[in-house]
């Protein structure tokens, strides 16, 4: 029976064969972030769902205070020294916790992969198929035997000297350099040589070597033109400059156009400097590595045939045969110092069965499509959501606690049931698995139910019922009950009629393979798919430039998930701009007018208002040797960012760092004789981050607030014209009550006037669209095309496609 706080007492709400002291992770005081000096007890053993709205602290509970506490108390077992090289968090705020065994987090990352990632290096798989390469290769006769790094093109050793292990090679060639050929030199026909005096120099030292600056280039001898263009020679002469009447003769160096603009892309430090110089070249697959970004010592290396270049490119299905022949060796000859070849030795076996073994886990995912040389940027969020479970999921430990964020993130429902099994092979393992999820259909089928709340920020913080999941729906409080249960109320909406038709014609991008597609302008439309169908390609890389030619749009507006800033001074009030309107009503006080102050002067990112100890930033770094380091409040501002000066300035009782520190919830009522402010706020509370500090850094937001941001950014702007809206997967870090927002804020923009796209895998959101395309029919290479068209309840009925059945069900038919 539930206690007066939702939560039942654990010797009659757990399980029976967990119902013991030792069955139990028991949590005291915990205060972390909005936590209320919560008091649970969680099971071991089982897998336990956090639930609640966005912001409810359900992850403060379980990474802020589990995870942070047993990593807490592993890395004190850890040597000192050692213990420098760890990157460590803060110690949580929670007087005791009992029961907790060591745990490992999974949490979903934040800002965009480097283009070097793949695949390979994601899951590490990419270590043992170089060692493979390494110790099992078949070598060339006399070929002398590589070490693991000389198989990585991220490395000196691997690399190929031509294009730097990128695969792609930037070439010169006389129409990158010279656009306008019927130009002098002198007029500036090298257009890959600089502007200004560095131009001028080179021009001058050219005469000095003898040849014609004021021809047209185009009739200069091709025996000078390739000198100028392609020479490796960079003589020195004396130039005596007729521009300055007072200038001093001067040595001179000649640099050729293609020395010039490899030497800026190679070595300059100015991004801009270097994006100038690729215009003067053409890119493409470097011939001397085949694009493979490696050396041809390396790439002489064969295993089962195949160089690794070829081996990494295969699907992992296909990469499953190839190892085939040394996992089933029946007799495996011992690892010899020959390298001429190794592919039938134990070393072979061994290192194959790792491998096979660990790609086998991937292919049950659903992911044996994927080939190792995929780049990680191209992936969507599902697949490498999958990719990192599956990682840890061969790593074999025991008795550890798994907390996992949002592992249903970026999934079809149709991969959900993968992702069930491999959290029911973590629990049989002997392991706990604890995960803060927002979809249903994963609670579920969870043992234990910890749903926080009621509200968000300062709203939450309580643990509502901490129980099997059958009890949940006894607690009046929880917002989540009434999503727990399959069914009940389905909003209804009338469909929108098309206004026009953007018609896409033979759009080959990534897996799409020239397709066809006509959508709808001036309605909803949602885009699914399993993960890898090429919905992100469709929505994210063909629209954007097919919609530009479209007459009736006027505007593209993609509203992704990268973060809204880079470093802790980007926050949601400067983003929004409402800050701006904050600053200005300041500065428009009495006081601060009569000592001149400006709205700069409440700024805490330039000189005069901040605080000069914390440079603005409200915390210091603090060193710790031995321990963690870590940030705490600035001891001369504690936490402020303003200097002591300005905050002896008031605005209706608020200082400017009080009005940073409210939520957006309070500064609704705080700022509501601000009108600019108003409309951002009223525009974020209704995508549902009213819980959000106006003031809380960038890095610390989810992709999906940083997300939500940006629409309600969007939302408050008035804008004339016909704006197409392209969003990918919205709902991604929403409870379900926050899902039922954002559906009406999408629609809301749908019925100004415009066109909205989204990419989606919450079906309650699909079905309040106008019209679906449905990618498909699987991932990879089987997917790419258009499985099906049209509205919802059209869609729900088609053959063939992963999606109908689960838009049925929300549909209710």
């Amino acid at each position: 029976m539930p206690t007066p706080h939702g939560q039942p007492a654990p010797s009659t709400a757990a399980p029976t064969d967990t119902a013991t002291p030792d069955g139990f992770i028991r949590v005291r005081g915990a205060r972390e972030h909005n936590l209320r000096n919560v008091d649970v007890d969680i099971p071991r053993d089982r897998i336990v769902a956090f639930t609640g709205i966005s912001g409810s602290g359900k992850s403060s509970l379980a990474f802020g205070t589990v995870f942070a506490e047993a990593q807490r108390r592993f890395l004190e077992s850890v040597a000192p020294y050692a213990r420098r090289l760890i990157a460590q968090g803060s110690t949580p705020h929670v007087d005791a916790i009992t029961g907790l065994p060591p745990a490992v987090a999974l949490q979903q990352r934040r800002g965009a992969p480097s283009t070097r990632s793949t695949v390979g290096t994601l899951t590490t798989l990419s270590n043992s198929v170089r060692m493979l390469y390494s110790r099992a290769g078949t070598y060339p006769e006399g070929a002398t035997q590589l070490y693991s790094d000389s198989f990585s093109p991220n490395t000196v050793a691997g690399a190929c000297p031509r294009c730097h292990g990128l695969g792609t090679a930037h070439e010169v060639t006389e129409a990158s350099a010279v656009h306008d050929p019927s130009l002098s030199i002198r007029e500036g026909a090298i257009t890959a040589w600089p502007g200004a005096w560095q131009g001028k120099n080179l021009r001058d030292v050219t005469a000095v070597l003898g040849y014609d600056i004021d021809r047209p280039w185009q009739d200069l001898p091709r025996a000078d033109r390739d000198w100028l263009l392609f020479t490796e020679e960079q003589p020195v002469v004396e130039v005596h400059p007729k521009r300055d009447r007072v200038a001093k003769p001067y040595k001179g160096r000649f640099w050729s156009a293609r020395q010039y603009t490899l030497h800026t892309l190679a070595d300059s430090r100015s991004e801009t400097q270097r994006n100038k110089a690729l215009r003067f070249v053409e890119s493409g697959p470097c011939q001397l590595c085949g694009g493979s970004g490696l050396t041809r010592s390396a790439l002489a290396v064969t295993f089962g045939g195949l160089t690794i270049a070829e081996f990494n490119a295969l699907p992992l299905s296909e990469v499953l045969e190839v190892l085939r022949p040394a996992v089933e060796l029946t007799h495996p000859t011992p690892a010899q110092s020959s390298v001429t070849s190794g592919e039938r030795s134990e070393v072979a076996q061994s290192i194959a069965k790792d491998l096979h073994g660990r790609i086998d886990v991937l292919i049950g995912l659903g992911l044996g499509y994927l080939g190792l040389d995929r780049a990680t940027p191209t992936l969507s969020p599902g697949e490498t959501q999958r990719l990192r479970i599956a990682t840890q999921l061969r790593s074999g430990l025991f008795g550890v606690v798994y907390v996992l964020d949002e592992p249903s993130a970026g999934l079809h429902p149709a991969d959900t049931e993968s992702l069930v099994q491999v959290l029911d092979d973590l629990r049989a393992s002997g392991n706990s698995v604890f995960v803060v999820e927002h979809d249903m259909d994963i609670v579920r089928r969870a043992d234990w139910i910890v749903d926080v709340g009621p509200g968000a920020g300062s709203g939450g913080g309580r643990v509502l019922y901490s129980g099997p999941p059958a009890g949940l729906a006894e607690v009046d409080e929880s917002v989540t009950r009434r999503y727990l249960q399959p069914g009940g109320e389905r909003p209804v909406h009338e469909q929108r009629e098309p206004i026009s038709t953007l018609e896409i014609r033979d759009a080959t991008l990534h897996n799409l393979d020239h397709l066809d597609l006509d959508l709808p302008l001036g309605v909803l439309t949602a885009v699914t798919g399993v993960s890898g169908s090429g919905k992100s390609s469709l929505v994210g890389g063909v629209l954007p430039v097919i919609a530009t030619e479209h007459p009736l749009i006027s505007r593209v507006v993609e509203v992704d998930q990268k973060p809204i800033g880079r470093t802790p001074r980007s926050n949601l009030a400067t983003y929004t701009g409402m800050f701006d309107a904050v600053r200005q009503a300041f500065a428009a006080t009495e006081d601060a007018r009569q000592r001149g102050w400006t709205a700069g002067r409440f700024s805490f990112n330039v000189e005069g208002g901040r605080c000069e100890v914390c440079q603005g930033e409200g915390s210091v770094s603090v060193e710790l040797l031995f321990l963690p380091g870590s940030w705490a409040p600035c001891p001369e501002c504690h936490g402020a960012r303003y200097n002591a000066e300005t905050l002896e300035f008031r605005r209706d009782g608020a200082t400017i760092a009080d009005v940073l520190g409210m939520t957006v919830d309070e500064a609704a009522d705080a700022l509501a004789d601000l009108p600019a402010a108003t409309r951002a706020l009223t525009a974020l509370r209704s995508v549902g981050l009213g819980y959000l500090r106006l003031g809380q850094p960038a890095p610390e937001l989810s992709g999906g607030e940083a997300q939500r941001i940006k629409l309600a950014t969007e939302l408050q702007r008035a804008r004339s014209g016909h704006t197409l809206y392209l969003l990918d997967e919205p709902s991604t870090g929403l409870h379900p009550a926050d899902v039922e927002l954002l559906t009406a804020q999408l629609a809301r923009l749908t019925d100004a006037g415009n066109t909205v796209v989204v990419v989606e895998h919450v079906m309650s959101v699909v079905a309040q669209a106008d019209h679906v395309v449905d990618m498909g029919p699987a991932g990879g290479d089987e997917g790419g095309r258009v499985v099906a068209s049209g509205t919802p309840a059209e869609v729900a009925d088609a053959t063939g496609s992963r999606t109908a059945p689960f838009l049925r069900a929300a549909l209710g038919v």
